[in-house]
């Protein structure tokens, strides 16, 4: 990682986009990527796809989710508290005395997360942290006072909480889901560029929007382009902390390589290929199973118009919809190395079919 890479990756992991909210967060991207790629397009909702050779017919997405989870302020009270409902999987267990950032058309307002003194409360029946009672100070004593901050009923916030580095190999942040995936796959597009690959295939470098609340960005833009082949990178589960029964959510551990996952939105063709490829490369991976849907953006494009051949490579994340996110650099660049080698290697054409 030079320091354009790290300058980028800081600035993009550190910026707020949350569901419904990523444009700035795709400035950033975009802005990041123009150098490396041939044009670019935009959807609707703000998914944006940077292009090498558009004028292709055979079509190879590689993609990740810009999307971070956040709070929508739902209700304010007379004496100016504020009571969140989620906008995608936000976990109440961990907003108490969380600081956030309330997004206002009068800019970033500040506010914490407030939980009574452990002086005042009983062991033996105190509540836990829920929606129900988990609330947003900002220091104002009425409804009216709050109004004035420019804070309303749908304004979106966000923890404040930046990228660190830990231990000198890891990476610790809020939004690494999946905002780690959009700087790894425009790293991808950076190193074709650099290295002066000529691609026999048109690639498309996917950051969707929406992916939080259900997928919604990547369904869209799978219809737009409708590719032949897509490869989502995401993250996954480290199972190796305290608490994980690996016998339900296997085996997956930071700084062991990217996880390939085995399901039916999984293309078994493709797949094979992909490990194929890492072993031939040496490259460490791991591998891991789901018994329906994969839950990633995979699904939207394995599932979209007719067909599309698809295959998850899922980066080992500890502590997943926490503020303090955390990944192994070597896996990021495994996944980098990975995905990159696997777009040398395939051919223009290429048919996935189970039968042809």
């Amino acid at each position: 990682m030079d320091k354009a890479s790290k300058q980028f990756l800081k600035r993009y992991l550190n910026n707020a986009s949350p569901t419904g909210f990523e444009q700035s967060g795709q400035e950033i991207w975009l802005e990041y990527l123009k150098p490396f790629i041939d044009e670019y397009i935009t959807d609707t909702y703000g998914t944006v796809v940077g292009v090498i050779n558009p004028k292709a017919d055979y079509k190879v997405v590689i993609e990740a989710h810009a999307d971070e989870i956040s709070w929508f302020v739902n209700y304010i009270t007379d004496s100016g508290y504020i009571y969140v409902r989620r906008n995608g999987g936000s976990d109440h267990q961990i907003a108490p005395s969380k600081r956030v950032n309330i997004h206002t058309k009068k800019g970033v307002r500040k506010g914490v997360f407030g939980w009574p003194a452990i002086h005042v409360r009983n062991g033996k029946s105190e509540a836990a942290p829920s929606l129900k009672n988990i609330f947003v100070d900002v220091g104002c004593s009425s409804n009216e006072e709050v109004e004035k901050l420019g804070i309303h009923v749908g304004c979106v916030m966000t923890f404040d909480d930046e990228l660190l580095e830990l231990n000198k190999d890891y990476l610790v942040g809020r939004a690494l889901d999946n905002r780690i995936g959009g700087y790894m796959i425009a790293e991808v597009a950076r190193r074709i560029s650099e290295g002066k690959d000529n691609l026999p295939f048109g690639l498309y470098i996917v950051n969707a929007v929406q992916e939080e609340i259900g997928l919604r960005g990547a369904q869209m833009i799978a219809e737009r382009i409708n590719p032949n082949v897509a490869i989502v990178t995401d993250v996954c589960h480290d199972t190796t902390s305290p608490m994980y029964d690996k016998i339900e959510s296997g085996h997956q551990a930071a700084g062991k390589g990217p996880v390939l996952t085995y399901a039916p939105a999984v293309h078994n063709n493709l797949l094979n290929m992909i490990v194929d490829i890492a072993e031939k490369e040496k490259i460490p991976f791991q591998r891991a199973a789901a018994s329906r849907a994969t839950g990633t953006d995979t699904d939207a494009f394995a599932y979209s118009n007719a067909g599309v051949a698809s295959a998850l490579i899922s980066l080992p994340l500890k502590y997943m919809h926490t503020t303090v996110e955390t990944v192994h650099k070597n896996d990021i660049e495994n996944v980098i190395h990975l995905i990159k080698k696997f777009i040398l290697h395939l051919e223009s054409g290429h048919d996935f079919r189970y039968l042809t």
